[in-house]
């Protein structure tokens, strides 16, 4: 069965930084091709992906991942009928989750505008939307919401994050939506020592030349890393969700947008570790999604002549040939954006463009293989 699928890569080098925390505050790692890589987990990047969609989507295209699900149906109930009290709209929102089956009732009315998921719920600002008018519907006839209503109004109109990112519910696996989107854990082309800071505050009040000593001291441990980044978008599971094709569209150069200019803010303040990829490429396919990563299974060594950047892209544009070609890959079509001459060997993958006709461009191709008009 022929597919449209859309895999992303990037080259993408950042300065010393921790981008991504484990539980003792380390930069996280990982071990591939037998030496320790940099690495950033998925959902640290997918998260700022999707905190970049609210600069690039419309706020009714997009959803709320908490666990405080009564407040932020309540909040939208009182906007829709400012004349209740915000107990009374806190109750008709524990109302409205507890006949969905993702609440139970509570044993004292005050409670009830304390309700609570026992996860985080995501659901799209429509379905929210979509949920108040219920409940006040419910509330003026005197009909009570019933557990069917709400697995309808919760199982459509899904947000763009939701399609790309899916939604699992545990109580009700009905209501459940697959991703479109597969964000692999990034990890440097090269080996990796984790490296401390050790930084001193000074106190400014301390005038008293005789007392001297720093206010604080501490280590803050960090790393530099280029990163291979890989993420692989399901066009046809995308449009499926989402049922509108423009949308589909929409959500897939939102996307492509996001995947480039996003980063995880860990320890942003101190390191200022902000950048760019040196090179993004981008292969549309019909067949299924490739990983490129097995270009770096032997460590990238950089030297005084060619830094790690050039070295990767050599490594990364042999190995897609070859890996092609050994399975007979041929994809639909395939655009490079890359910063300078380094990543060059790059362009003879696919059609050399800036990243905004990079998007655009995969943005029409969206929309022919869905028999749209460019």
């Amino acid at each position: 069965m022929s597919r449209t699928v859309i895999d992303v890569h990037a080259l993408h080098t950042v300065p010393p930084s921790n981008l991504n925390r484990d539980d003792t505050g380390s930069p996280k790692t990982a071990v591939y091709g037998g030496v320790r890589r940099a690495r950033v987990s998925s959902q640290a990047w997918k998260r700022a992906i999707r905190l970049a969609f609210a600069g690039l989507l419309d706020r009714s295209q997009l959803g709320e991942r908490t666990k405080r699900v009564g407040e932020s149906l309540a909040a939208r109930i009182r906007e829709l009928d400012p004349s209740l009290s915000d107990e009374a709209a806190s109750t008709l929102a524990a109302d409205a989750f507890v006949a969905g089956g993702l609440a139970k009732p509570s044993k004292k009315k005050a409670e009830a505008k304390d309700v609570e998921s026992d996860y985080l719920l995501f659901l799209s600002h429509r379905q929210v939307d979509n949920l108040a008018v219920a409940a006040l519907e419910a509330f003026r006839s005197g009909t009570p919401l019933n557990k069917a209503r709400f697995k309808e109004l919760v199982n459509s109109e899904h947000s763009v994050d939701i399609a790309m990112f899916g939604r699992m519910v545990a109580d009700m696996a009905d209501i459940n939506v697959d991703a479109a989107c597969q964000v692999s854990h990034a990890i440097s082309v090269h080996a990796v020592d984790n490296e401390f800071d050790y930084f001193t505050a000074v106190d400014d009040r301390k005038a008293d030349a005789a007392e001297t000593g720093a206010g604080m001291i501490g280590t803050i441990e960090f790393n530099s890393s280029t990163l291979y980044r890989y993420a692989t978008v399901d066009v046809d599971a995308l449009h499926r969700t989402l049922g509108d094709a423009t949308a589909t569209r929409a959500a897939v150069e939102a996307f492509l947008t996001a995947f480039a200019r996003s980063m995880p803010t860990g320890k942003q303040n101190t390191f200022a570790h902000r950048t760019l990829p040196d090179a993004v490429l981008v292969r549309m396919r019909d067949t299924q999604p490739i990983n490129l990563v097995g270009a770096f299974e032997t460590p990238v060594h950089e030297t005084h002549a060619t830094g790690r950047i050039e070295q990767a892209a050599e490594a990364l544009a042999k190995y897609t040939v070859a890996v092609e070609n050994a399975y007979g890959e041929r994809p639909l079509a395939s655009w490079v954006t890359h910063v300078d001459g380094k990543t060059a060997v790059l362009a003879d993958l696919g059609k050399a463009v800036g990243f905004s006709e990079l998007v655009t461009a995969v943005g029409e191709q969206v929309a022919t293989a869905l028999g749209q008009p460019a």
